[in-house]
């Protein structure tokens, strides 16, 4: 049975500066059924950790990337002075980050520890800033609740123990306190940090959420909702008031990035409504997602992902041949490789990969590529986009005549459609997509 419990998660431009931070105080303050806040790093933070983990920097380098990430934490601190208890922590987690980057080599371990720090320091700031409203805040270690497998740098939550944890040292604190901790990081079961995945705090509030039973979670971002597209690419792009979990996974996988994709698997396991609004305009309404599949069929919005990798592999064995396919995507799962889109023919497999410039690995390594290698010919294309059309119920033959109008003038390398109805894919060449985008909004999603 779910309680009335709501977690909220303020992303890292709400949480840039205190100014920021205020506004979403201020929406804490106001919804007394808001009881755990995870919060990301300080706008610009992370980016400076992941150049730390990179080791292609000198010590002077390194020292230099540290200054600026207490720079950008002094600033929101000479408006604020924290307590004791916060103070002390806050300094002592200070001097971890200063001593870590002091390294100059890190292990895949490490490299978490590093990159945890953003969300760590921000969650001090963030807990003095509500108590300074009157709200009775506590932060709290996530690492002490949200247990992971050891896959640094893309671990895998272990719902059962973190449900157990959360049961133990989260829910008896709710009904007093609200709990400031932190989004994306979480611990290995020897308590080693690890981290879930670039933009994985939204994952995190959803698997909190999971833990505690609660009713909702409130995704706040610098967006009013999630948009028939990206509004800083078409105009005219227009809010979504509500969206079913299987069209915001589709929206959220191939490209909508206001939300984490991870985000929907516990909210939809466990039925826990998802609102994604503005922190900077809360009053402006979001998009609510929800188990009910919308009354509106047809496609809903368009999508795109950039820096995609079209991997075709191809053999003359594989005709009439079993075990093929299972060999590849055994292979690909050693590599913890994540597949988005398959086809294939007779003697081939095209496969669509993420290669998410930000990400804190690559994608697809030379290893794997060189064990593929021992039985089919390979071939790497890189420098593609994926565009996806999301709705309900989509069937080519409804919009045939416009899409294959509006795609007569772009090179499509690859479609896929059939597996779901609520998503229709094709790759097209990067430099294409933008437009590609333009013209789908603008003949099938504009009204006139």
């Amino acid at each position: 049975m779910s309680s009335q419990y709501t977690v909220a998660k303020f992303g890292g431009t709400s949480v840039a500066d205190f100014d920021a931070m205020h506004r979403c105080a201020h929406i804490i303050h106001d919804d007394s059924n808001v009881r755990i806040v995870a919060v990301s790093a300080s706008a610009g933070v992370t980016n400076h950790l992941v150049t730390l983990t990179q080791q292609k920097s000198n010590e002077d380098e390194r020292l230099a990337l540290v200054d600026n990430i207490i720079t950008i934490q002094n600033a929101i601190l000479a408006k604020l002075t924290l307590d004791a208890d916060l103070a002390q922590s806050f300094e002592l987690t200070l001097n971890e980050l200063k001593s870590l980057a002091a390294l100059p080599a890190l292990s895949a371990q490490q490299c978490d520890e590093m990159l945890s720090f953003g969300e760590r320091l921000s969650s001090f700031l963030f807990t003095q800033v509500l108590r300074n409203l009157g709200v009775k805040a506590d932060r709290f270690d996530v690492r002490k609740v949200l247990k992971t497998d050891n896959r640094f740098g893309k671990a895998t939550p272990d719902i059962a123990a973190t449900a157990l944890a959360a049961q133990k040292h989260l829910l008896p604190l709710l009904d007093e306190t609200v709990i400031v901790t932190q989004g994306f990081i979480g611990s290995d079961p020897y308590n080693q940090t690890t981290t879930l995945g670039r933009g994985g705090s939204d994952y995190s509030a959803a698997l909190l959420a999971e833990a505690i039973n609660a009713k909702s979670v409130h995704i706040w971002t610098d967006v009013v909702g999630i948009f028939s597209t990206d509004p800083r690419l078409c105009a005219k792009a227009s809010p979504i008031a509500k969206l079913s979990f299987d069209e915001a996974a589709e929206m959220a996988t191939f490209g909508a990035k206001v939300l984490h994709p991870a985000t929907i698997l516990p909210a939809s396991r466990s039925n826990i409504s998802v609102f994604v609004g503005s922190s900077r305009d809360p009053q402006a309404g979001g998009t609510w997602i929800e188990k009910d599949t919308s009354s509106q069929t047809g496609i809903r919005a368009v999508t795109q992902r950039k820096n995609q990798i079209l991997l075709t592999l191809k053999s003359p064995e594989m005709l009439l041949a079993s075990g093929f396919l299972a060999r590849i995507f055994t292979i690909l799962s050693a590599y913890n490789i994540s597949v988005d889109l398959v086809t294939t023919s007779e003697i081939s497999v095209a496969i669509t990969l993420d290669n998410a410039f930000n990400a804190s690995r690559p994608e697809l390594d030379q290893q794997c590529l060189e064990e593929l290698s021992e039985f089919c010919h390979v071939t790497v294309e890189n420098n593609l986009t994926l565009v996806a059309l999301i709705g309900s119920q989509i069937q080519l033959r409804q919009h045939e005549v416009n899409l294959m109008e509006v795609l007569s003038d772009f090179n499509i390398r690859l479609i896929c459609h059939g597996a779901s109805k609520h998503n229709l894919c094709f790759l097209v060449e990067q430099a294409d997509s933008d437009k590609v985008v333009q013209s789908i909004h603008a003949k099938l999603l504009e009204v006139a």
